[in-house]
């Protein structure tokens, strides 16, 4: 028998209810694929992702959440536990692994991620400290371009910036070709002092690579620093012992050899700042995006949390991250290093 003759066997007709009886609303419709053959292909074959068993992969990870976490406050949707399944090449259980961690990492950092919504950071978008670059990068990666000089550390606390980066990654993830294709950061250090820079200790750096790393679904491809000054070995030395060896080999250091980041990121999509020919840096658009999003951040992310995820954020934090007790050794060894390195 048809789907469409199961469904008209199961469902009361409109004859059989009574007059004060309304028939229940519609189910909202299924996951649609809106990735290109291309981009199928290419999921195929970097991702492991088989389009006639995506469903079943998907189900399979939705079972394995109700029968492990049962009390998670999370989304099951199609949509949303595909994010997991990409970001670990549809390994059922380092998918899930990465869903706990993801909702470990917002539950245990609340400075960050409480009422995480665009109007609540104006001043960081108003900044000019992050935005996306309009074309992306040969491999279809959006480029998003972080500029720490724009932040005057006693307009607001550095954890601001964070949520800022943390609310575009979010809704750069919503889109299935960035699921597959993954971003470029482009972290301009022009101008950094080492008194900013002491805003980034080992404590910051363990909270946002261990996010980054094993606490988001999305694929660094490549982070691309320029105009580093000096000091940028002491920030670099915090960051390091917390990077995997994948991620830290995708770091790429061209300090003012504009030419060393053209070989790696064509100038066609780069602003004239990075010597680039597709016009002015632009902020005000990506600023635009994130506004017009305000209702969906609202909704994920300015809710109560439930009594049992707030157990979940302090039992179950990612795995390979240094203790407090190591972030304080470290911070005292790199505060030796920034001075040395100024």
């Amino acid at each position: 028998m048809s789907e469409e003759s199961d469904s008209l066997r199961t469902s009361p007709s409109v004859a059989s209810l009574s007059e004060n009886e309304l028939p229940p609303p519609p189910e909202p419709p299924g996951y649609v694929c809106s990735l290109t053959e291309e981009l199928v292909t290419k999921a195929r074959e970097e991702l492991q992702e088989k389009p006639e068993w995506r469903l079943r992969d998907v189900q399979a990870l939705r079972d394995m959440v109700r029968k492990e976490y049962p009390n998670l406050s999370t989304s099951l949707d199609d949509a949303f536990l595909l994010r997991f399944l990409r970001a670990r090449k549809f390994d059922y259980d380092r998918a899930l692994q990465l869903l706990i961690n993801y909702h470990s990492c917002r539950r245990s950092w609340p400075e960050v991620f409480n009422n995480l919504k665009p109007s609540a950071l104006k001043d960081v978008l108003a900044s000019g400290f992050l935005t996306v670059l309009p074309h992306t990068d040969p491999r279809g990666c959006h480029v998003v371009c972080i500029r720490p000089d724009r932040w005057i550390p006693s307009n607001y606390p550095i954890t601001e910036n964070i949520r800022a980066i943390y609310l575009t990654l979010e809704k750069l993830i919503q889109s299935e070709e960035t699921q597959v294709n993954g971003i470029v950061i482009l972290a301009d250090y022009k101008g950094v002092s080492l008194s900013k820079a002491s805003h980034f200790g080992p404590f910051i750096a363990k909270k946002v690579i261990g996010i980054l790393q094993d606490g988001f679904p999305i694929r660094i491809k490549a982070v691309h620093v320029v105009n580093e000054p000096r000091i940028f070995k002491g920030i670099f030395a915090i960051i390091k012992p917390f990077l995997k060896e994948k991620i830290a080999n995708r770091f790429f250091l061209h300090g003012s050899d504009l030419n060393s980041l053209h070989a790696n990121l064509p100038r066609s999509i780069l602003p004239k700042e990075y010597g680039g020919t597709a016009g002015e840096l632009d902020t005000a658009t990506w600023n635009a995006v994130l506004l017009a999003s305000e209702d969906d951040f609202v909704k994920e992310f300015c809710q109560p949390v439930p009594a049992c995820d707030s157990i979940l954020g302090q039992m179950l934090l990612p795995e390979g991250l240094a203790s407090d007790a190591q972030c304080d050794d470290s911070l005292r060894a790199a505060k030796s290093q920034l001075y040395s390195c100024y």
